[in-house]
C-alpha cells in the first residue's frame, strides 16, 4: 500500500475505534445507575486493576503495556466521570509530585483540589470536598513520610489503591536568573539530591518548604534561587531546566496511597496495611511477627514510628501480602489482636506495579 492507502485505512479503523467507544460509554453509564441504585462508590479500584492486568495479558503488540495503561487510564477516567466526576485532594500546590502521580493513576477527567498540609488533605474528605486523596506515603532513598504516618494513626479513611512514581529530580530557575545562591524543595528532595547539591552548588543555601511546586513558585519571585522539582513542574510553571535528573540514585520512588470512606472488593492480586503497638517487654514484637510466618504470609515491609502517647514506645506500620478477608491472614489478624495493645487495619488494596 501506499502513504494514501495506508492513511485510508488508519481513518477506517479510528471510525470503527469511535463507535466502539462510544458503545462502551454506554455501558459504563448503565453501570453508573446501577451502582448509584444500589449504593455503590464510583471508583472501583480492584475492578480497573483487574481489567488493566487482563488486558496486559492479552496484549500481543506492538504496543507496550505501559502506553496500553496510558491509553486506558483517559478511557476509565472518562467513563467514571459518565458516573462521577471524582474530586481528588492531594498535596499541592499544583504540578506537585503528588498532583502527577494522581494524574498518572485517574487521568484527566476528574477534578483535581490541592491542599497546603497532609493533615489538610484528609480533611477534605470528612467535609465532604473530595471524594479520595492522593498522598505520599515512603520514598526508596528517603524512608517513610511522617506527616503521613501520623494522618494514618487518627483517621477514619481506608486505603484503597497505591501508585508508585519514578520520580526523577530537575533543577529549575526562572529565565532572569543569572546565578544560584539558594536552593528550594520539600525536605525529601534535598535529602535524594544531596550528595550532587554539595558537588555542583557547594555554597548554595538550601531551603526547606512544604512541597517542590512551592519552591517553584518561590523561584518565580526570585532571580537569584532555583528549585528542585518534575519536568511537569517546569512546564506548568513556565522554568528554565539547568539540569535533569539530579537525584543521587537513578532508581528513586515514589509510593503515595488513595484513600476514601469506602474499602475495595478483594482483587487477585492484594497488600493489607496494618498499624499496631505491642507492650514494651522482651519478644513482644518477634511474637506477633511469628504470626505471619506461621500463616505463610510474605511481609512486604515493617516500619517503627514513636508512640507519641507515651515515651519509648512504638507504633509498627506493616505492608503484608494478601486480602484481610483471605483465610490465612484472617486467620492471622485474629491472633495478632490478641498480642497487641492496639491493631488497626488501614486497608486491603490492589498491589500496584513496582516497575514504573
Amino acid at each position: 500500500m501506499n502513504l494514501q492507502d495506508i492513511r485510508k485505512k488508519i481513518d477506517q479503523i479510528d471510525t470503527e475505534l469511535l463507535n466502539l467507544l462510544n458503545k462502551r460509554t454506554e455501558m459504563a453509564q448503565e453501570v453508573g445507575k446501577i451502582k448509584k441504585a444500589s449504593g455503590q462508590a464510583v471508583f472501583a479500584p480492584e475492578r480497573e486493576e483487574l481489567l488493566l492486568s487482563q488486558l496486559e495479558k492479552k496484549n500481543k503488540g506492538p504496543i507496550p503495556n505501559p502506553t496500553l495503561r496510558a491509553i486506558y487510564r483517559e478511557i476509565l477516567s472518562s467513563s467514571r466521570s459518565m458516573q462521577k466526576s471524582l474530586n481528588i485532594s492531594y498535596l499541592g500546590p499544583e504540578a506537585s509530585y503528588c498532583h502527577q502521580a494522581a494524574l498518572e493513576r485517574f487521568g484527566s477527567s476528574d477534578t483535581y483540589l490541592p491542599a497546603r498540609t497532609i493533615p489538610e488533605i484528609f480533611a477534605m474528605i470528612q467535609r465532604n470536598e473530595a471524594d479520595c486523596c492522593v498522598v505520599p506515603i515512603e520514598n526508596s532513598i528517603e524512608g517513610g513520610v511522617n506527616a503521613t504516618h501520623d494522618a494514618l494513626i487518627s483517621t477514619d479513611l481506608m486505603i484503597c489503591g497505591e501508585i508508585y512514581l519514578h520520580v526523577k529530580h530537575m533543577l529549575m530557575v526562572s529565565n532572569e536568573c543569572k546565578e544560584v545562591k539558594k536552593v528550594y524543595a520539600h525536605p525529601q528532595s534535598l535529602g535524594q539530591c544531596r550528595q550532587w547539591l554539595l558537588k555542583h552548588y557547594p555554597s548554595a543555601d538550601l531551603i526547606e518548604v512544604s512541597s517542590n511546586s512551592a519552591g517553584s513558585q518561590k523561584v518565580l519571585e526570585d532571580n537569584t534561587a532555583a528549585a528542585i522539582a518534575s519536568q511537569f513542574a517546569a512546564r506548568h510553571y513556565g522554568l528554565k531546566v539547568l539540569h535533569q535528573n539530579i537525584q543521587d540514585v537513578a532508581r528513586n520512588l515514589t509510593r503515595f496511597l488513595i484513600l476514601s470512606r469506602t474499602a475495595p472488593s478483594k482483587s487477585r492480586n492484594d497488600k493489607t496495611s496494618l498499624l499496631f503497638t505491642v507492650s514494651h517487654e522482651v519478644g513482644a514484637l518477634s511474637q506477633v511477627l511469628e504470626f505471619f510466618s506461621q500463616n505463610k504470609l510474605n511481609l512486604e515491609k515493617i516500619e517503627s514510628r514513636p508512640a507519641m502517647q507515651k515515651e519509648w514506645e512504638y507504633l509498627f506500620f506493616v505492608d503484608v501480602k494478601g486480602h484481610s478477608q483471605q483465610a490465612n491472614l484472617k486467620r492471622a489478624l485474629v491472633q495478632i489482636r490478641r498480642k497487641t495493645l492496639w491493631l488497626k487495619i488501614l486497608g486491603s488494596y490492589p498491589q500496584a506495579n513496582k516497575n514504573v
